[in-house]
């Protein structure tokens, strides 16, 4: 079974970070979409099925969240991870941020301080868990998050305040923000990271952490090598550097992607014939909650 599910949507937050991510200023409404009403408010996603699905298989699921000012249905157009859904049989949910002056966004921090919204993202991210599985059959120890820019953040949020429900996390283009959390586990994270992003700099800023900053958190956390295996691919359309930090508790690793010269984007350059989707998915499917499967 495939199903695309894009409703109106009509919440007033304000935003968390303004950057220039794919689809700034688009509408939030998407054609077609699943609704759930959480915190008083109708929160949109679009859910993908793959034809395989059998109830009595518990399948994977993975969230994939669109940057600030993005639109779920455009965003899977953009970053579309539904032919490897179909073909790795895991279900994809690409939820909708909530909206203030037509610019969706995520919450990445706790309510307070660090978010300019008083949305809750976080627990709109845990009901949705649970309508899904009330659904379908979910495999509730093989549950991920991905994002894009803002959505990486949010990606990297989940990590911290809901390690209960996630079981690794990837990053392309996004940064963590400086509310963090102990996970409940060690937590596999991948980051994807151009060295030329002029909006969440490879190296940072006075308002962003940079790759390395991010990198080093979860090397720490995570007890893994401090000194990565380092491979490199310069065939393609840009060169890309892949370090491996590995043999982390539980047997988790966190691993870098650096895109020499890469913008601010959800890269199509391949590294060794793996697109962004390939590299993500074959990364965190290697683990559940408990660590390397």
């Amino acid at each position: 079974m495939v199903v695309f599910l894009f409703v109106e949507c009509s919440e007033t937050d304000t935003v968390i970070v303004v950057d220039k991510d794919y689809g700034k200023g688009s509408n939030s409404a998407n054609e077609n979409a699943l609704t759930l009403e959480h915190n008083g408010l109708n929160r949109e996603y679009v859910l993908f099925v793959p034809s395989a699905y059998d109830s009595a298989t518990p399948l994977p699921l993975l969230f994939n969240f669109h940057g600030f000012g993005g639109n779920a249905s455009e965003y899977m157009a953009y970053a579309d991870m539904r032919t490897l859904a179909e073909s790795e049989n895991f279900i994809l949910v690409y939820p909708q941020g909530s909206n203030l002056d037509g610019s969706p966004h995520w919450n990445t921090c706790p309510n307070g301080g660090d978010n300019k919204s008083n949305a809750d993202d976080f627990g709109f991210v845990a009901a949705l868990v649970i309508e899904l599985s009330g659904i379908y059959s979910i495999d509730q120890n093989r549950i991920y998050a991905a994002g894009y820019s803002n959505g990486g953040m949010m990606a990297y949020g989940l990590a911290n305040y809901r390690s209960e429900i996630f079981a690794a996390v990837a990053s392309v283009s996004g940064t963590m923000l400086d509310c963090t959390a102990t996970p409940e586990h060690p937590m596999p994270v991948i980051h994807l990271h151009g060295t030329a992003d002029d909006t969440l700099p490879y190296d940072g800023n006075n308002y962003y952490n940079g790759a390395e900053t991010v990198l080093n958190h979860w090397i720490a956390f995570n007890n893994t090598n401090s000194s990565p295996t380092v491979t490199s691919d310069t065939s393609g359309s840009m060169d890309i550097e892949r370090y491996v930090y590995d043999q982390g508790d539980a047997g988790v690793a966190v691993t870098h992607y650096k895109y020499i010269g890469g913008g601010h984007q959800w890269f199509t350059a391949s590294y060794r014939g793996e697109d962004t989707a390939r590299l993500i998915w074959d990364f965190v499917s290697q683990y559940d909650i408990n660590g390397l499967r």
